[in-house]
């Protein structure tokens, strides 16, 4: 996925180009590889703009995109609910706080509880 250009220097100075075949200069990403013990995760009960329901939300990961829908597919298997990995977010349908926050110290990540 590209990043979001949200301003004329992140275009390069470029703002209109008539040429078809003109694209604009990306920088490479290089995905940042961080061990589970240097992984700062919160987990966090989530019922904002969701229609009243409930649920599990683990933000703070860094790292790889796959890394990201590999950990949201462990959790959610655990679990034995749905959910989604996006955005370096994780979120798991209904209250799971404790499980989520005792399967993630588990795998070696540092994991606390945030939140009320």
């Amino acid at each position: 996925m590209k990043p979001k250009k949200k301003s004329l220097e992140d275009l390069g100075g470029i703002m209109y180009s008539t040429d078809p075949d003109f694209e604009y200069p990306v920088e490479p990403v290089e995905a940042i590889n961080i061990p589970n013990q240097q992984q700062d995760l919160r987990v966090t009960l989530d019922r904002k703009n969701r229609g009243g329901k409930a649920v599990t939300l683990v933000t703070g990961f860094k790292g790889s995109d796959e890394d990201l829908q590999q950990l949201g597919k462990l959790l959610k298997t655990r679990c034995g609910v749905g959910g989604s990995a996006k955005d370096g977010e994780i979120i798991i349908q209904g209250d799971f706080r404790e499980k989520v926050l005792s399967l993630l110290q588990k795998e070696g990540y540092k994991a606390k509880r945030s939140g009320g």
